[in-house]
């Protein structure tokens, strides 16, 4: 009876000393890692990866293209910061995912993200001033019946 309880003692404490050491690691183990992964929607979301217990991004930014700016045609945003105010957790489905990749520390992207965590919404940012004579609201809208002035022929 003495050996058991020297020896579940033990055991205790080597869970404990465990257990202690994942939380130190996952509070101060250094820069967190980002991750971009491509479903197949379509969509790119950018954060920090969780396998365990399901598969998803936490700190979440996700890509949008906006094909009305020439300028800036890509921006990122805070996933939870569209407008129906999602938390900052997304779970993927594996079956859905195209590929995933590793953002290196010093990618453009990583840098953007930590520079400025809440990236807003590019409606509520404000708009580039834009160089004499171009003005983006003016523009002509795309012709949708795909037709051109000129004879036709068949």
């Amino acid at each position: 009876m003495r050996n058991i309880n020297k020896i579940l003692l033990v055991v205790i404490i080597v869970l404990l000393v465990a257990l202690v050491g994942i939380v130190a690691w996952k509070m101060w183990g250094g820069t967190p890692s980002y991750y971009a992964v491509y479903l197949k929607t379509g969509d790119l979301y950018f954060g920090q990866l969780s396998r365990f217990p399901s598969f998803g991004l936490s700190h979440v930014y996700l890509l949008q293209v906006n094909s009305q700016n020439q300028q800036n045609p890509v921006n990122v945003q805070k996933f939870s910061n569209v407008f129906w105010g999602p938390e900052d957790f997304i779970k993927i489905n594996r079956e859905e995912v195209v590929w995933y990749s590793k953002l290196r520390n010093d990618s453009q992207l990583v840098r953007l993200i930590e520079s400025n965590p809440e990236l807003a919404p590019s409606q509520a940012s404000p708009q580039p001033s834009q160089p004499s004579g171009t003005n983006p609201s003016n523009e002509p809208a795309p012709k949708s019946n795909g037709g051109s002035s000129g004879s036709n022929t068949k």
